[in-house]
């Protein structure tokens, strides 16, 4: 018999603050985390803007040997872990250490090791190069690091399936703990790739947005007048564990997950699949993983990048999916506030996602000033609605026409 998988533990470092209260305060002001480039002279580039982590201090949670030894994103995913542990107060030791495992999906791993180190060696010679830079720079290294700082010794791996990543993560992490094989996981998705080479590549594709003057303004998922998705950093893991082990220790359960969809595309390397079926086919999957129907579902935290087709091929998905309901059902864009994490999205979403359930209020879309008409579904404009949620739907869709969708609803016995 499948076993049932609980939420027990959250942390994040992201654009909007460090740590989940935070995070979340500023998500339901309506804040925005974005702001003018400040890592590099971003003077020549046609996007100038992003949602960079401010006020992160590696040191309040990781030791000055380690910094040295680790690039920005796996920093940030050691400091989330550390915050989702103590949240979760899940002891790893001899007894349990080989069942408590680490997923942590990333998309591009060390870019700012790699254009760092490629210019010394450039410079300097192949001996400036430091021996830590492999470790440094592979995507794996998040979970790796997890796993070594907090003994967790089960199931050890890392999806690098674009912006995806982070939910493949998590609906990983969840079918190990319900097919047995982990009593619990550490889980989520990390990025930190806003270097020159990154704006660059995203800006000569024209996937970026050059609403340089307003950068708050930017990230407009579903509105009109949206131009490309703003760049963004940062990291969100969950602590998920089988339902048996959180009750006997007495752990605090914030939500269940239960459905767990993914879907290829097999249309285009950037484009999603026309009218949006590999999208719709993901949030089907889903739910019948989890045994619901599209009349369960209270609540869409959408991928909703800010781009013109994905929004728009989103929204075709959801009217499938969601039939007569369609038009009923709230749905938003949280990157409206955060920019895109890119491979860390789907982890920070689902931490959203949770606390919708949790506090019983939806997060806005902000910067929502004139409709799409081909992009009319109730998008919660611009100012956070106290609703009863249930059941929420978690959307994220990656380069290469990968797909995920995540199902957490509110937990009873």
């Amino acid at each position: 018999m499948a076993k049932r998988v609980v939420i027990t533990g959250l942390g994040t470092v992201n654009p909007l603050g460090i740590g989940v209260e935070a995070s979340w305060d500023a998500i339901l002001k309506g804040k925005s985390g974005i702001g003018e480039i400040t890592r590099f002279d971003a003077s020549q580039y046609p996007s100038k803007i992003a949602g960079e982590v401010k006020d992160f201090r590696p040191g309040d949670f990781i030791t000055q040997k380690q910094i040295k030894r680790m690039d920005i994103f796996i920093q940030f995913a050691l400091a989330s872990a550390r915050m989702a542990m103590e949240d979760s107060k899940l002891v790893i030791n001899s007894k349990n250490e080989n069942e408590v495992g680490v997923i942590v999906g990333c998309g591009l791993g060390g870019l700012n090791t790699i254009e760092r180190y490629h210019k010394l060696l450039l410079t300097s010679g192949p001996h400036k190069v430091t021996p830590f830079f492999i470790p440094m720079l592979i995507g794996n290294m998040a979970s790796g690091n997890i796993s070594i700082e907090f003994r967790a010794k089960g199931p050890n791996s890392s999806p690098a399936t674009a912006c995806a990543a982070g939910s493949h993560a998590i609906g990983d992490a969840y079918h190990a703990i319900r097919s047995g094989i982990a009593t619990a996981m550490i889980a989520g998705g990390v990025e930190s790739v806003i270097t020159p080479l990154a704006v660059a590549g995203f800006s000569n594709m024209r996937a970026l947005s050059t609403r340089n003057h307003e950068p708050e303004k930017a990230s407009r998922p579903f509105e009109k007048n949206r131009d490309g998705f703003v760049i963004a950093e940062g990291c969100g893991i969950l602590i998920l564990e089988e339902l048996t082990s959180a009750l006997d220790r007495g752990a605090k359960i914030y939500a269940e997950i239960v459905g767990y969809g993914m879907s290829g595309d097999a249309y285009h390397i950037t484009a999603p699949a026309p009218d949006g079926k590999g999208f719709a086919r993901c949030m089907e999957m889903a739910l019948e993983d989890a045994s619901l129907t599209y009349r369960d579902v209270d609540y869409i935290n959408a991928h909703g990048t800010s781009t013109g087709l994905n929004d728009l091929c989103e929204t075709m998905a959801i009217k499938a999916v969601f039939k007569e309901r369609c038009k009923e059902i709230p749905v938003s864009s949280t990157k409206s506030m955060t920019g895109h994490l890119l491979g860390g999205a789907g982890g920070l979403e689902a931490i959203f996602s949770v606390l919708t359930i949790r506090d019983g209020i939806i997060p806005p879309t902000i910067n929502y000033e004139v409709p799409d008409p081909e992009c009319d579904l109730d998008y919660v404009p611009n100012v956070a609605r106290k609703a009863k949620v249930d059941v929420v739907m978690s959307n994220t869709f990656g380069f290469g026409g990968t797909n995920a969708s995540l199902l957490f609803k509110r937990f009873e016995m």
